[in-house]
């Protein structure tokens, strides 16, 4: 429990004997009272359900009641939205303490009123009293103001974290004097806001000088995110030192949806963690809500969570009733409080995500680049007010590993550092995600840079130069905000330089610290301060060395305490290019004396080990003082040395011909310079026409650059975003080669459709064929990338084609082509197909030769391993007598590869039934059809089969071992950008309809009748569907599993379809069109793979509605 004063600690007393359970949804309770405007108090205060407990308090009751019989602990008041900003929608806003005040008042007398005597002790006042055998206790509800401080929306942050401060004093303050047990936080989206309200608790009980408990719950969506993407560890990082008693989640989701977050909690909070979820996502069903999560699994879920995660208190939000806590309580049946963790990890955070401050290794590396004081170029944008390149400099030494960035905002050209620090602080919030080093003497800007950054900062510094006064403001205020502190070990008679002194000036700024204002001793940062070695200053000639050892003191004397140091301050005034390995050498010997944390441009950093062995000796000699020339020696070495520029970089293509550099270029994904290539060889005229010097470079040098492509990519050592890279550079050098190609004039040879098959989006080859089958005299229809079969046939039919050509890269879209032939050989259709990609080979176009009745595909199959076998066999099909002997081949290869002649399978002949016997399902309340609009995406992205997308979509089937785990790591990050992305901009949008429908099975067919009709005699057949059945083993068939005609009983068959909208694939087209093939791709996979989740999701809803159990259906 946190180390707090309390006047009222009973709920505390009880937490530490059991778990306590919360009740349920109040608004969900209240919506089924059908309450009316007049029970609002009238029209204009309709819907306000916090009202009520002035113009109707009987509603409010009501529901309390239902959770008191079924034997909660806690009743929360019905004051979710009473604060000043969202009363003021119904003009309440000057009502706010009256009905906070009345609110409490009511969920008192009834806690009261269902309480029982016990005998043991508990502390109200400071007095000992008697804690209730079964006490019910009162938590008062502060929901969000509807406000989001940390975003910058001209609407929706138009507050000062001051005014929300003030917000949530006054609602507490009328908690407060209702008599509640414990003020709860709850439901918030914006970590800034929560602790706005934190600090607003504490003012309403500094004013009323009533101390009790404070619980905060912060809000995830299925990510595992808060609405601005706050992570649960950043959660627990900025939240658990505020001065509050338990932490813990509600409200967004269901527990299945928490149990990652749940167990990060249980793990590692050291205060009480609780969990009141809804009862599942909801789901639009025909315009209502639906919570999905029934009481018993929802029970089962929260049970769990207290056995194994250790969580303290649970309850319900939305959706959940009386049943769900009944159950709930019978299963958890008193059970004894869980212990807790008695230490946590030190960590700071971002808005985002937590970092521990002891990295490992170490050190924690604080970027310095944003500091007026030291970086011109930092100092000119800021007097600019250039936020968008200082956010750049910021996202670069992130780039370079800065862990955390040091920011210092004080310019003598500008008065008003505090406003530009706010203004950096805002800027880099959510545009970096790593914390942020508050850097600046003044207490007024620390100040603002911390009611601005929702994040844990880091304070730089205090120290005990005027001695402890202002020392006193620092501690204060980064106790009110949850920062850790650097200390610089100086006190009234300047900075220490002995190892001696400055662990004497380390152990004073403890002191008072820690056991004044109680701070943690890992919220301490010592700098043990270092000086500048390039004077020769013979006082300063040991200070490295005392540096150093000081540092070793500070960490043996003081347990738990941290170290960091501007290690950049020892090189200053040496040549920039001299100061890199100087500051490497000495960070390395500090962290060798536990340094955890250091002020450093990450850029300037390399490895000790990396360093040259001669420079490495004269930065030691010049570190510990070893020779009396080391200072010299070290200037002159550095005097004769000059930095690498990009420069005098080795060219990869130098001493290559002009065709080796092109072909280079497409394997290796360079863009620049291909025209210009394509040009010098044209020029250069080795043949006797630029056509023919085309073709040839066409055939010798793009064509094989793009097989090696293949070739990698088939033996794993590409993937595919490679490839489409490759493909995008081969693209530009085909489209400037067309220049040079002459087409063939006159009669049109034939006309060809060619399209890459449905599912695929590459068409690189394609566009090949195109080429040279149009600059060869034929006609040629490109229907583009991912075409449905119905769609090619179509097209086919109403041009008369000649032939059709089709292409697919992945093995699972290759699948389409067999498909089209067997539609084609179905429909009695004539069209030649020829089929080519990197997916296929000759074996397979001699499989698909083959259609599903057993028969050949009389026009043929043809695979073509490149354009140029395309042309030469669309030449072959149009003459009568080399088509016939084409096809006479090609069917004979087929008679080889299936290894017997083409017959009608066995299993078309024979009727024989499987031994299934179906077991037929409850019958719905509601049959036909209904429409789910607006299904949560987050859940929806949840059901993402990661193997799916990563292997099947994203291309990484032949990845495995290392390059698996790298190339993983590249997806997951990428997947998690496109996360946000998609949740920011919405452009997938999963919606479905499903039906229910009343059924029996007849042999192979499965019967489908009209719901209207289900209660007559004989009901009316919609429609039938014919399954195969499996030629072996058990003739399996889908109509076995359902009831057969003759069984006298109707069987339930669902159907779904889903989409995630158009905008999916016309945000796919605008980047086809833009050339961003890469960028296409992991979109379209990622579409394609949201649908699969959401058809998943949709299943699931369907078989909770029937009642279906997991293991079934």
């Amino acid at each position: 429990m946190a180390n707090r004063k309390y006047t009222n600690r009973r709920y505390l007393d009880a937490l530490e004997q059991k778990v306590l359970v919360f009740d349920g949804a109040m608004g969900t309770s209240l919506q089924v009272q059908n309450l009316t405007a007049e029970h609002f108090g009238g029209e204009q205060y309709n819907g306000c359900n916090d009202y009520l407990v002035i113009s109707y308090p009987q509603a409010v009751e009501k529901v309390h009641r239902t959770f008191l019989e079924v034997g909660v602990d806690v009743l929360e008041t019905d004051t979710f939205r009473s604060n000043r900003i969202t009363m003021a929608e119904y003009g309440l806003q000057d009502r706010v303490l009256e009905i906070n005040e009345a609110a409490a008042k009511l969920a008192r007398r009834l806690a009261d009123e269902y309480s029982t005597m016990d005998d043991r002790p508990s502390t109200i006042d400071g007095q000992q009293s008697m804690i209730n055998g079964h006490p019910r206790f009162v938590a008062g509800s502060i929901g969000p103001s509807g406000k989001l401080p940390s975003a910058n929306d001209p609407e929706l942050s138009n507050v000062s974290f001051d005014e929300l401060v003030d917000v949530f004093r006054e609602q507490a303050v009328g908690l407060i004097k209702g008599n509640v047990d414990v003020l709860l936080i709850e439901t918030s989206q914006d970590i800034l806001e929560v602790k706005a309200a934190i600090i607003g608790c504490h003012k309403a009980m500094d004013e009323t000088q009533v101390w009790l408990p404070i619980q905060a719950q912060v809000t995830l969506d299925t990510t595992g995110r808060m609405l601005l993407g706050t992570d649960i560890n950043a959660s627990l990082a900025i939240l658990e030192g505020m001065g509050i008693d338990v932490i813990g989640l509600n409200c967004s989701t269901g527990p299945e949806h928490m149990r990652e977050p749940i167990r990060i909690l249980g793990e590692n909070s050291t205060l009480p963690v609780s969990c009141i979820p809804n009862a599942g996502l909801p789901l639009n069903v025909d315009g209502q809500a639906v919570y999905p999560l029934e009481p018993e699994p929802f029970a089962n879920d929260l049970y769990e969570f207290v056995t194994k995660h250790n969580i303290s208190i649970v309850g319900g939000c939305c959706g959940t009733t009386p049943e769900h806590l009944k159950l709930l309580i019978q299963k958890l049946d008193a059970h004894p409080h869980p212990e807790r963790p008695l230490q946590s990890t030190p960590q700071l955070a971002s808005a985002m995500s937590a970092l521990a401050m002891r990295q490992d290794p170490p050190p924690t590396l604080l970027g310095e680049r944003l500091n007026a004081q030291g970086s011109r170029k930092f100092k000119r944008l800021l007097l600019e007010e250039d936020y968008d390149s200082i956010l750049e400099i910021a996202r670069e030494q992130v780039d370079f590993g800065a862990h955390a960035l040091d920011i210092s905002c004080a310019v003598t050209e500008r008065p008003d550092e505090a406003e530009l620090m706010r203004k950096v602080v805002k800027k880099l919030e959510m545009g970096v995600d790593v914390p942020l080093v508050i850097d600046s003497t003044e207490l007024d800007v620390l100040e603002i840079a911390l009611k601005t950054a929702p994040g844990r900062c880091l304070i730089n510094s205090t120290h005990l130069e005027a001695g402890r006064e202002k020392a006193d403001k620092v501690f204060k205020l980064a106790k009110e905000h949850n920062a850790a502190v650097i200390v610089l070990t100086i006190d009234e008679n300047g900075m220490a330089k002995t190892r001696e002194k400055k662990l004497e000036v380390a152990k004073r700024i403890y002191d008072i610290a820690v056991n004044d204002h109680g701070l943690k001793p890992e919220d301490l940062v010592y700098d043990a301060l270092t000086f500048t070695l390039a004077t020769g200053d013979e006082e300063f000639a040991n200070s490295a060395i005392e540096t150093i050892e000081g540092i070793r003191l500070i960490k043996q004397n003081l347990p738990g305490v941290m170290a960091s140091l501007g290690v950049s301050n020892l090189s200053f005034g040496f040549a920039p290019h001299a100061r890199p390995v100087l500051n490497s050498v000495m960070l390395y010997h500090c962290v060798q004396a536990g340094l955890d944390m250091a002020i450093v441009n990450p850029a300037h950093v390399t490895a000790y080990a990396d360093i040259p062995q001669e420079e490495k000796e004269l930065a030691e000699d010049l570190i510990f003082n070893r020779r009396a020339d080391a200072l010299q020696r070290y200037i002159e070495h550095y005097e004769n040395v000059t930095t690498t520029t990009e420069s005098t970089l080795a060219d990869p293509t130098e001493g290559m011909t002009v065709e080796q550099r092109l072909h280079w270029k497409i394997v290796h994904r360079k863009k620049d310079g291909v025209e210009a290539d394509i040009d010098e060889i044209i020029n250069r005229g080795d043949f006797p026409t630029k056509h023919e010097t085309a073709v040839r470079t066409l055939n010798n040098v793009l064509l094989p650059a793009m097989k090696e492509v293949g070739d990698k990519f088939g033996a794993g050592e590409l993937i595919l975003p490679f490839v489409l890279q490759s493909a995008e550079v081969m693209k530009k050098s085909v489209a400037h080669l067309e220049n040079y190609l002459e087409k063939k004039e006159g009669t049109s040879k034939g006309l060809v459709v060619v399209a890459t098959v449905y599912g695929d989006v590459h068409d690189i080859g394609k566009n090949l064929v195109k080429t040279i089958l149009s600059n060869n005299g034929y006609d040629v229809i490109d229907l583009g990338k991912q075409v449905p079969a119905e769609t090619i046939i179509t097209k086919a039919v109403e041009v008369n084609a000649t032939a059709i050509g089709l292409s697919a890269l992945l093995v699972s879209t290759s699948k389409q082509m067999p498909l089209i032939v067997n539609e084609l050989h179905r429909r009695g259709l004539k069209f030649p197909v020829l089929v080519g990609g990197a997916a296929i080979n000759r074996r397979f176009g001699r499989r698909i030769l083959q259609t599903e009745s057993g028969d050949y595909y009389e026009p043929g199959v043809f695979y073509c391993k490149d354009a140029f076998e395309g042309l030469e066999t669309m030449d072959r099909l149009i003459a009568p007598e080399q088509r016939e002997e084409l096809l006479t081949r090609v069917r004979k290869e087929a008679d080889v590869e299936m290894g017997r002649v083409s017959q009608v399978p066995e299993h078309r002949k024979t009727a024989t039934r499987s031994q299934v016997q179906p077991e037929p399902i409850q019958h719905p309340l509601k049959w036909g059809q209904r429409i789910v609009k607006n299904m949560p995406l987050e859940i929806v992205l949840k059901h993402l089969s990661l193997n799916e997308l990563y292997r099947l979509s994203w291309g990484a089937k032949n990845t495995h071992g290392d390059e698996w785990t790298k190339l993983k790591a590249e997806f997951d990050a990428r997947l998690d950008r496109m996360r946000k992305q998609v949740m920011r901009e919405k452009w997938l949008k999963p919606q479905g309809v499903y039906g229910l429908f009343p059924c029996q099975s007849e042999g192979d067919d499965l019967i489908i009748y009209d719901p209207e009709t289900v209660n007559s005699a004989l009901p009316s057949e919609l429609t039938r569907l014919s399954f195969p059945r499996q030629p072996y083993d058990d003739h399996l068939a889908l109509s076995d599993y359902f009831a057969p005609v003759d069984s006298g009983k109707l069987d339930v068959v669902a159907f779904q379809v889903v989409t995630v909208g158009q905008e999916a694939t016309e945000r796919f087209d605008a980047l086809q069109a833009k050339g961003d093939y890469s960028e296409a791709y992991f979109t379209h996979g990622l579409a394609v793979q949201s649908a699969e989740a959401t058809a998943n999701y949709l299943h699931e809803h369907v078989r909770r509605e029937l009642g279906i159990p997991e293991n079934q259906g």
